[in-house]
């Protein structure tokens, strides 16, 4: 039987790109964020954001290029400090461990269709399909995870509709882009969940 919160699962394989800076504080703990960088199989490299509570950093220090292996949840937050509200997504760590296996990154999903989904083509030609997931946490909050899905996988997801149930399986990929602000250009990052595999789902019932 499903419960009312969803599941939200990664595995995150590669390479720490920088030293943890402080992030925030959380019902007394410090937490700290720092870069992983993992490398697709075409090459380019996905560079993601990691949220690690302080006991854990202590145990694992994610110095620059250490090989680690990253078991979390993704976490979302629109960041209102600068012009806009901008999307912020990040991994948060639930355990850290040294590694010399293959980069990995598996992400496990599952929520509601929370947008009406955007079926478009790119430049090329080939279709591509934007999906908006929330994904509820156990304690009343949910994240919300933009999707994308290509090829037939994108054909059947434009006939989705606001409210669907679904679990996913795919990555968390990091992308360039430009944006003009003030009349200045501005290279800026935005994450999204790259979605191999789909299935809908029957509607989520309250836990007791």
């Amino acid at each position: 039987m499903r419960t009312s919160w969803n599941e939200n699962h990664a595995v995150l394989r590669g390479t720490a790109a920088a030293e943890p800076v402080f992030s925030h504080t959380n019902h007394g703990v410090d937490f700290f964020v720092f870069p992983l960088s993992v490398p697709r199989l075409s090459g380019t490299e996905d560079r993601l954001n990691v949220v690690v509570p302080q006991p854990l950093l202590e145990e694992h220090p994610p110095t620059p290029g250490r090989r680690l292996e990253v078991t979390g949840e993704v976490r979302t937050f629109n960041n209102r400090t600068g012009p806009g509200s901008r999307l912020v997504i990040t991994l948060l760590a639930r355990a850290l461990a040294d590694t010399e296996e293959p980069p990995c990154n598996q992400l496990t999903l599952s929520g509601v269709l929370c947008k009406p989904p955007v079926l478009r083509r790119t430049p090329l030609g080939r279709e591509i399909c934007d999906l908006m997931l929330a994904v509820n946490r156990r304690y009343g909050r949910a994240d919300y995870l933009p999707c994308i899905t290509w090829g037939a996988l994108a054909q059947r997801c434009g006939g989705l509709s606001v409210g669907d149930c679904m679990e996913l399986e795919g990555r968390l990929q990091s992308r360039l882009y430009q944006k003009v602000v003030g009349g200045v250009t501005q290279e800026r990052t935005a994450f999204e969940v790259s979605v191999t595999t789909l299935t809908p789902t029957a509607p989520a019932v309250a836990s007791g």
